[in-house]
């Protein structure tokens, strides 16, 4: 199965190179190009891609606003949207995470790095270099404490064991880190998690993340 990739860019020389790598990979297919975030939104629609290459600062309609309204488009509900840019640790990290997206990933990459990158998101997984988890986590220790109630009635349905792999999602660590932490295989990390997100109601591990430190759910344990 072929795997349909947007690109959304403005710089054109970047969007070239990218081409270049995807269209050489057996599996992987360049559907569009988009120069900026309205683009990004019309083709996605037109085009329907299975992942889409989001650079986050782009004219008329930046990538963050763009990412938004693909995710909220029922339509396009089985549309990822991995997040590209220059600025790996910067604060648009966390605000690409709330916008919807299912990775994000600095342009500096290995081209090896990036292709599995597209596979993992277009899976239905979710991807977060370390640089980016590492950043989301510093705000948010660095930030005030989140209201108290916040946290979703759906968190006290998790048993220990969820609870125990939720804190170890939110601190950056893979299925494979996780089963090493755990003495488990990585498919049974891989189920916890699978459970977790299902519980409560998010879409992939980076959303997953989000939540788990927007509620103050991380920040009051610890892996």
């Amino acid at each position: 199965m072929t795997i349909r990739v947007l690109l959304a860019d403005d710089q054109a020389l970047i969007r070239a190179g990218f081409r270049m790598l995807i269209q050489n990979a057996p599996d992987l297919d360049v559907v569009g190009e988009a120069t900026n975030g309205h683009e990004a939104v019309r083709l996605a629609r037109q085009t329907r891609a299975d992942v889409i290459l989001m650079d986050i600062r782009m004219p008329d309609l930046d990538g963050l606003a763009a990412t938004r309204a693909i995710t909220a488009d029922d339509a396009l509900a089985g549309v990822r949207v991995l997040i590209l840019t220059t600025f790996e640790a910067d604060e648009h990290v966390f605000q690409a995470l709330r916008s919807g997206a299912s990775g994000f990933l600095g342009k500096g990459v290995e081209p090896a790095d990036l292709l599995d990158a597209i596979r993992v998101v277009a899976s239905g997984e979710a991807l977060l270099s370390p640089k980016a988890t590492k950043a989301l986590i510093t705000r948010y220790l660095a930030g005030p404490e989140p209201a108290t109630g916040t946290a979703p009635a759906e968190l006290a349905a998790l048993t220990e064991r969820e609870r125990e792999v939720l804190t170890l999602v939110a601190a950056g660590l893979s299925n494979n880190a996780i089963a090493e932490r755990l003495y488990v295989s990585p498919l049974t990390a891989k189920t916890h998690v699978n459970r977790i997100m299902a519980k409560l109601g998010v879409r992939d591990r980076a959303q997953l993340v989000v939540l788990a430190y927007q509620t103050g759910f991380a920040r009051s344990a610890s892996p």
